[in-house]
């Protein structure tokens, strides 16, 4: 198992940008693919972005491609995300995961942080 306590999230005006940082432990850091999943309210936690264990691959879902930005420290054992031009509907409870198989970081993975609040005001 892995620790996952995230921070950065806050109230921020739409077309503002806000960083989130992910920090991990208790296990290998670079054995595990890194993921951000949002839950809105009433809505199902969904998938956000994922980056590989050397940092090397990233991914997104469509509603965040070219706005959001994910990135990892290997040697901090922290996975960010930036987030850019951020819009009312970005709102929702932000939860770092992490999984060592990239299959189920995507879909269901093993290790989830508490999250951190992402409000947008329009």
């Amino acid at each position: 198992q892995v620790q996952l306590v995230e921070s950065g999230g806050g109230l921020v005006q739409a077309g503002g940008s806000l960083r989130l940082s992910c920090v991990a432990s208790g296990r290998t850091f670079i054995a595990y693919v890194m993921g951000w999943f949002r839950q809105a309210p009433g809505k199902e936690r969904e998938f956000v972005a994922a980056v590989t264990w050397s940092g090397s691959n990233t991914y997104y879902s469509d509603s965040v491609k070219g706005r959001f930005t994910i990135s990892r420290d290997n040697a901090k054992n922290t996975v960010y995300l930036q987030m850019n031009s951020l819009k009312p509907e970005d709102t929702a409870v932000y939860y770092c995961a992490a999984d060592p198989s990239i299959v189920k970081l995507t879909t269901t993975p093993n290790n989830w942080g508490q999250g951190t609040q992402v409000t947008v005001s329009s």
